[in-house]
């Protein structure tokens, strides 16, 4: 059974790690205080352990991602966090960056549509410390009808258009990030929706994910 060990050394690389990130624009301190305190190291296979705390993506299970730390803190940062904010999260993936809006205090709710990714979310480390993030098995473009509204939208995978049913399922001045566009590289976007269900929508920098896909993909033969 794998030993989780936060030391001095991981804790002085995460810092390292920070300012970096403040170096490259982020200058939400509550977004870098949460992810100050997640041992990243924890979500990477051990043979990781030593670079863990770069400033890239590595791969996880079924061809997805763990994302690179600056691109978790940017759509953090977007999507203006506030404690007890009700937050649909699309691609739990490797459970990082759920971790971080869990321990700004919002309530989580994460969708994943690769069954092994979400089996492996029942030996969750955090379970117990983060009781306001709840994991879910199914097709991200449908989103969760049944615990809509949401507060906030985040998508950590490149989606080809804007899901109707997820602005459906925000509330009148709730936001979404989400990276749109086919191909190498997306365009972030922030979507408010108004009061009358209409929505604004704001273009920052472009990022580089792993496509989006509808339906689930569970166990093949």
């Amino acid at each position: 059974m794998r030993k989780f060990d936060d030391s001095y050394r991981h804790k002085g690389l995460r810092k390292k790690l920070m300012d970096i990130l403040r170096e490259k624009g982020i200058t939400d301190e509550q977004v870098l205080a949460a992810m100050n305190n997640i041992p990243r190291h924890f979500f990477l296979d051990t043979a990781l352990d030593n670079i863990a705390y770069e400033d890239r993506a590595f791969p996880i299970a079924e061809g997805q991602t763990i994302s690179q730390p600056y691109t978790v803190a940017y759509q953090t940062q977007l999507l203006q966090v506030k404690p007890q904010d009700k937050i649909l999260e699309i691609g739990t993936g490797s459970i990082y960056q759920a971790t971080v809006l869990a321990e700004m205090g919002a309530k989580v709710f994460t969708i994943e549509r690769q069954k092994a990714l979400f089996d492996k979310t029942k030996q969750y480390i955090f379970r117990s410390k983060y009781p306001n993030l709840k994991f879910f098995y199914g097709d991200g473009f449908e989103g969760l009808p049944t615990y809509a509204p949401f507060d906030k939208v985040i998508i950590t995978a490149a989606a080809p258009f804007i899901p109707p049913k997820l602005i459906d399922q925000l509330k009148p001045g709730g936001k979404m990030v989400i990276p749109v566009d086919e191909g190498v590289h997306q365009r972030m976007l922030r979507i408010t929706k108004l009061p009358d269900g209409t929505t604004t929508e704001e273009a920052f920098n472009n990022f580089s994910f792993v496509p989006m896909l509808t339906g689930k993909n569970g166990y093949t033969s």
